[in-house]
Parts: structure tokens; C-alpha cells; sequence
């Protein structure tokens, strides 16, 4: 071994050389090279010697500026004692087995909600899930009471809740870059289990008001194989359990509020189940609906009251216009419902899109009823100008008596006539007493409707007078109609 001067092995050396040799005997020049030989081999030895890799860095020694702090984590000679005796004991049994039900506290931080599906009915979470309980086998001797804290290597080894999420569809803890788990141990024994987790569960939704409704989410928290008395779940800290990222938010919702309930769960096979529950309620932003449904489906409705502008003799105007109205009336109606589900009931969009519908297409039928009481008053006209073709300029003449007689200007009133319609006088007034015959039953009616309704037959006669009316009936029942809808639903 080495002594502190650093010349042992070199003098060992020389001294071994000189022995083996005979000194006395060398010529004198001899003598002087292995003189030097010795001297450089004493140099060589007090130089630092550098130390060969042994494949770990050299970690520099801290400076005495900072204090030494103690590290448990070295091991002493012999066999190493481990502070938290997991080899000790059987943790496949919950903790107090065979006692009373053990608590088990939960509090959990909210930190974004990702997603809410009208189609599948469900909402998607990421949130903290965080365990409190206590167990004396993991308990250890500290002079600092401080806690150790694990990552998630232990928990495959200890005891830890069997919480798992009802309803719900898929979830996962993350494992970027490890898996996101943290285990703290006190010494006393209490335990914090905290572990990062994606979670989609199911959300009864009623759209029975879509799109002003509001919808109210749970995400529900329940042990799996301890019943109530092995396992008690609850709030830690009652409604202050629950935080939320102030940063959440949706597009289509506005986030009303988050709370907390318990209940027991009743299984008819197993027993009861504490469950917790994490309620939020969401508002949806009706701006985005006005732009895509309601206002396009109202101006629609609009575009069709244009026909009744247009002379009832342009037939291909009023026609495109009211079939190009009900097509996109019916593809606004499709495409909503694309992207709702299939329920069996009627939703509040389907009410209003519907009812637009209708206008639109009672529109479509306005024109149709003006076109067919036009097409039959031309048909009695000229048939009767077929019948009587000389007295056709005297059938609206409203100088005639029932008997036959009439006045001096009555028979001037047919000087607008050519000669060739005029007869003589005698001829003229039995043509004229003829027509009368013809006409008295439908004279005698026509008094008789007058009576009942003078209104009522103008509008059938004037076919204009339909599309007068139309300008002020569909735009004011329409506007009636929207009244109530907003004042029910909104």
C-alpha cells in the first residue's frame, strides 16, 4: 500500500536494483546512469497519477457554502432497512379489516371539460382525483415529521381505493411522461393518493327546448367491490371539495355552476354503495343558432310572400319562387336534425322550422287557388260568349229590369257598339227579353248572395283580391306567430 509520501513503490525499486547489482564493481560512468535512472523514477512517482474511466462521472464534492442535508436514501453496511415496511404485511386486505368501514375522503380539481356530444349524449373531462385515508401499516418513525412522496411504482404494492366511475363510457389515467400518479405517505399513516385522469361518461340530455335549453351533467364516483361497510366514500371538505380551472369553457355553453352530492347506491345483489356525484349545469349560447336556423328560416318565409307582388299571369316567377322557397326550407330542416339525435319527441327548433315550413308552402297553394278561380272565371266568360256572341257587351249592364223595360239612356249606353251588333228595334228588344229569360234564376241568386255575403263573392270573383289580402294575412299571423313562441321558450 501506498504511503502519504508517494515514493514506496519507487524507492522499493531502486533499493531491490542496487541489491541485485553489484555497485562496488561498476565503472564509475555506470554508477552515474543508474544514479539518474533512480532519480527520474522518484520524479515520475510524485507526479498526480490520473484515474482510469470506470464508466461513471466524477461528481464534483459541494461547496461549504452550502449546509449538508442528510440522505436517507444511503444505504448502511449489511442488510438494508426500508422506512416503510411493505414486505411486512398483507395489503390485498383493506385497512381495520374486519372493523369498522374505513374513510376515505375525495376532493377533485376540475381542469378542463373537452367536449359535450348532442349526438351520443355525452361529455368528456379531465380532472385531478385525489384520496385521503389512513393506514397504520405504512406508518414510520420520523424526528422531522415530514412526508415521503411516491410516484406510481408503490401503488401496485399497497392498498389504495377501488374508486371507479359509473355511466361512464372511457377513461384513462395519463402516462406522459410517466404515469400521472402520486403517492404521499405521512408519518402517522395518513395517505394522499392523487392521480390525473380522462374520463367520458354518459349525460342524459332533454331537448325538448333545444336550442334554448339547459342541461345538467353528473360524473358519478362509487367503489367497486366494498360495500358501505367496508368502504365509506365522502366529500372532504363538503362543497369546497370540487375546485374549477377559471379558465374553462365551451363554445355552445356557458357553465352555470359546479356542486357536490352523496347518496347510497342499492344494488340488488351486492348491498349498498356510498356514490358521490359532481353535478355541473350548462347553459347553450342561442347565437349561433339565430345565425344558422333562425334567421335563414325567417327570411325564407319572407322571400315567399313575394309572389304575392307579382301578376298572377307570370307563371313561371311565382312557381320557381315558391319551389325554390320549400327546397331550402327542407334542407334547413335536414341539416339540423343531422347533427341532433334521433329522439321521439319534438324539440323547440323542429316547432318553429316547421311551422315556416307551412308558411312557405300555404304560399305555394295561394297561388294555386288564384290560378285556378282566374283559369274558371275566364272558362264561364268565354262560354257565354259562345252562347250569346251578340249580347256580349250587355251582360254586365246593370240597367236592366226583370221585366224588360229600360230607359232612354240605357239604349244610347250601346252606341259604343259597331253597326253590325245593332238591330233593329224591334229585334234588339227580343234578343234582350230572351237574355233576361236565361239569366232571371242567376239574377234572383245573386241577389240572394249579396245578401248573405256582398265580401265573400267579390273575393271569389276579383281573383286579385286574394293576393291583396294574402300581403296582410301571412305577415301578421307570422308575426303572431313568433310572439308566442319566444315568450314560451326563451
Amino acid at each position: 500500500m501506498r504511503k502519504p509520501g508517494g515514493i514506496g513503490p519507487a524507492k522499493g525499486y531502486c533499493e531491490a536494483a542496487c541489491c541485485s547489482l553489484d555497485i562496488h564493481n561498476m565503472p564509475y560512468s555506470t554508477r552515474i546512469v543508474l544514479f539518474l535512472f533512480c532519480l527520474m523514477l522518484l520524479v515520475e512517482s510524485r507526479k498526480p497519477r490520473k484515474k482510469r474511466w470506470t464508466g461513471q462521472l466524477e461528481v464534483s464534492k459541494p461547496s461549504n457554502l452550502y449546509k449538508k442535508s442528510l440522505d436517507v436514501t444511503k444505504l448502511r453496511a449489511g442488510k438494508p432497512q426500508p422506512l416503510l415496511r411493505v414486505d411486512d404485511h398483507d395489503f390485498t386486505m383493506r385497512p381495520a379489516f374486519g372493523g369498522p368501514a374505513i374513510p376515505v375522503g375525495v376532493d377533485v380539481q376540475v381542469e378542463s371539460l373537452d367536449s359535450i356530444s348532442e349526438v351520443d349524449m355525452d361529455f368528456t373531462m379531465t380532472l385531478y382525483l385525489r384520496h385521503y385515508w389512513k393506514d397504520e401499516r405504512l406508518a414510520f418513525p420520523s424526528t422531522s415529521n415530514k412526508s415521503m412522496t411516491f410516484d406510481g411504482r408503490l401503488v401496485k404494492k399497497i392498498w389504495v381505493p377501488d374508486v371507479f366511475f359509473v355511466h361512464s363510457k372511457r377513461s384513462f389515467t395519463h402516462d406522459t411522461t410517466t404515469d400521472n400518479i402520486m403517492l404521499r405517505v405521512f408519518p402517522d399513516g395518513h395517505v394522499l393518493y392523487s392521480m390525473r385522469i380522462t374520463v367520458t361518461a354518459m349525460c342524459n340530455m332533454d331537448f325538448s327546448h333545444f336550442p334554448l335549453d339547459s342541461q345538467t351533467c353528473s360524473l358519478e364516483l362509487e367503489s367497486y367491490a366494498y360495500t358501505d361497510e367496508d368502504l365509506m366514500l365522502y366529500w372532504k371538505n363538503g362543497d369546497e371539495s370540487l375546485k374549477t380551472d377559471e379558465k374553462i369553457s365551451l363554445s355552445q355553453f356557458l357553465i352555470q355552476k359546479f356542486h357536490t352530492t352523496s347518496r347510497l347506491a342499492f344494488y340488488s345483489s351486492t348491498g349498498w354503495y356510498n356514490r358521490l356525484y359532481i353535478n355541473f349545469t350548462l347553459h347553450r349560447h342561442i347565437f349561433f343558432f339565430l345565425l344558422q336556423t333562425y334567421f335563414p328560416a325567417t327570411l325564407m318565409v319572407m322571400l315567399s310572400w313575394v309572389s304575392f307582388w307579382i301578376d298572377h299571369r307570370a307563371v313561371p316567377a311565382r312557381v320557381s319562387l315558391g319551389i325554390m322557397t320549400v327546397l331550402t326550407m327542407s334542407t334547413i330542416i335536414t341539416g339540423v336534425n343531422s347533427s341532433m339525435p334521433r329522439v321521439s319527441y319534438i324539440k323547440a327548433v323542429d316547432i318553429y322550422l316547421w311551422v315556416s315550413f307551412v308558411f312557405v308552402f300555404l304560399s305555394v297553394l295561394e297561388y294555386a287557388a288564384v290560378n285556378y278561380l282566374t283559369t274558371v272565371q275566364e272558362w264561364k266568360e268565354r262560354k257565354l260568349r259562345e252562347k250569346f256572341p251578340c249580347m256580349c257587351g250587355m251582360l254586365h249592364s246593370r240597367t236592366m229590369m226583370l221585366d224588360g223595360s229600360y230607359s232612354e239612356s240605357e239604349a244610347n249606353s250601346l252606341a259604343g257598339y259597331p253597326r253590325s251588333h245593332i238591330l233593329p228595334e224591334e229585334e234588339r228588344q227580343d234578343k234582350i227579353v230572351v237574355h233576361l229569360a236565361l239569366s232571371s234564376e242567376s239574377s234572383s241568386s245573386r241577389k240572394k248572395g249579396l245578401l248573405k255575403g256582398q265580401m265573400g263573392l267579390r273575393l271569389f270573383q276579383n281573383t286579385h283580391a286574394i293576393d291583396k289580402y294574402s300581403r296582410l294575412i301571412f305577415p301578421a299571423f307570422y308575426i303572431f306567430f313568433n310572439l308566442i313562441y319566444w315568450s314560451v321558450f326563451s
